[in-house]
């Protein structure tokens, strides 16, 4: 894995003089070394039966967790059998870009779809066919926000790492500047986002629920930043609107968000989906595509592409973003959950992650050096601290039992608790750590 590179040799090293990298190796340094395999070291001359069977074994050893309590970006949810039913069908599978609307009406109506049930979510006037992942997607609402005179970019410090790392890189990429904005208490320290608003300020993200699974005040935050005459981008779960306010009704501009958790399984960690909203206003700042509703000649429903940014095609040098492409078939997967599921649906989801989490929380809370780090109102998630600020010893005394715990964040461990666990798989959980402590 680390060595292999589709690619001629030289090719290779003309790839690896233009990144000023000495080595392949070098070029995936950030993949952890435990996870990279040199090679399989398979035996010579085995067949192709002999070969399926070996690797197959090789797989038999990953470990599949049956109870699962971690969040952090990607989280486990009960998929519906029919929305695999419906998105398996090869015609969705094997779908390309909708260039010709006169042969892609199903799949301009699928992303159309998509987008309606992304405006209905979180309130917003228009959304975009959907782009890669959440994090890209918080990282194209900095384009959105940027104008000539406002080239300064603000992210709440309890914003996901992973999302404010991406917008970093974003940003040095275009020379803009992005400043994080410090947290107290596990949530965005209002005081410091008002001395960092000035008049090169663009906008302001922060994360609702934020990354340690507080509840911000969203509608605070927004105020400041409007009247700062900066953009206003919230990052938000989106079964967690099933009960919360919509970002339009917190006085978002901009709503982006993971994807992941309306159909989409975990799958190791993707392909996922990036969301983004906004209002009309900003709408032809909106990266990718955007389709529309319509009529042929004849009077009969059609659909199209309203919006598309030409940078795929042309001036791609003066371009704002770069997205050329869409996760039309991951979009498709979370038009058909929400259809499934419904508002009601989605409501007892939230209702059930949330008042499972407040359970967990009080039972884990109850162990010694179990205490909660945060005292703010949550969702389904929640930090704990954790008896000598290291978990490696409890999560390893999790696994020897079937249990993911939770993730392992500046010396405590973050839980997330959905509707798949169950009182008693909470019960067994909080059981095991009072041994271990």
């Amino acid at each position: 894995m680390s060595s292999y590179i589709p690619c001629s040799p030289s090719e290779r090293e003309q790839m690896l003089r233009e990144t000023g990298l000495k080595s392949v190796d070098e070029l995936f340094s950030q993949i952890p070394g435990e996870i990279k395999i040199k090679q399989l070291n398979l035996p010579e001359g085995m067949s192709e039966l002999e070969v399926g069977r070996y690797v197959s074994r090789i797989a038999g050893k990953n470990v599949r967790f049956g109870t699962i309590f971690r969040g952090a970006g990607a989280y486990n949810h009960y998929i519906p059998s029919i929305v695999k039913s419906v998105t398996g069908k090869e015609e969705f599978v094997t779908a390309y870009t909708p260039y010709q609307a006169e042969i892609s009406q199903g799949i301009l109506q699928s992303i159309f779809e998509f987008q309606t049930m992304i405006c209905r979510l979180t309130g917003m006037d228009v959304s975009n066919a959907s782009v890669y992942d959440g994090a890209s997607a918080a990282a194209e609402a900095v384009a959105m926000c940027v104008e000539r005179k406002r080239t300064k970019m603000l992210v709440s410090a309890a914003a996901d790492p992973a999302t404010i790392r991406t917008m970093q890189t974003y940003c040095n990429g275009s020379d803009r500047q992005l400043l994080v904005v410090p947290a107290r208490d596990g949530v965005t320290a209002t005081e410091a986002l008002e001395n960092m608003l000035d008049d090169a300020a663009a906008g302001f993200l922060v994360q609702q629920p934020n990354y340690y699974g507080l509840i911000e005040d969203a509608e605070t935050l927004g105020q400041l930043v409007h009247a700062a005459g900066a953009k206003y981008v919230m990052s938000v779960n989106p079964i967690s609107l099933g009960i919360m306010k919509t970002p339009a009704e917190q006085g978002a501009d901009i709503a982006v968000g993971e994807g992941q958790p309306l159909g989409i399984p975990l799958s190791f960690g993707g392909p996922y989906l990036g969301f983004m909203a906004s209002t009309t206003a900003m709408m032809r700042r909106l990266p990718g595509r955007i389709a529309g509703e319509t009529t042929d000649v004849d009077g009969r429903r059609a659909f199209v592409l309203t919006l598309q940014a030409r940078e795929q095609h042309i001036r791609r040098e003066k371009a704002s973003s770069n997205v050329c492409s869409n996760q039309a078939l991951c979009a498709m997967t979370a038009a058909v959950y929400l259809a499934a599921m419904g508002p009601e649906g989605i409501r007892r989801v939230a209702a059930q992650c949330l008042s499972k989490a407040h359970y967990a929380a009080s039972k884990i809370s109850e162990i010694p050096g179990f205490g909660l780090r945060y005292k703010g109102e949550f969702f389904h998630e929640f930090l704990t601290e954790c008896p000598g600020g290291d978990a490696s010893a409890v999560l390893a005394a999790l696994e020897k039992e079937g249990i993911l715990g939770g993730y392992p964040v500046e010396g405590g461990i973050l839980w997330c608790v959905t509707e798949m666990n169950t009182k008693e798989e909470i019960d067994k959980l909080a059981k095991i750590l009072l041994t271990e402590i």
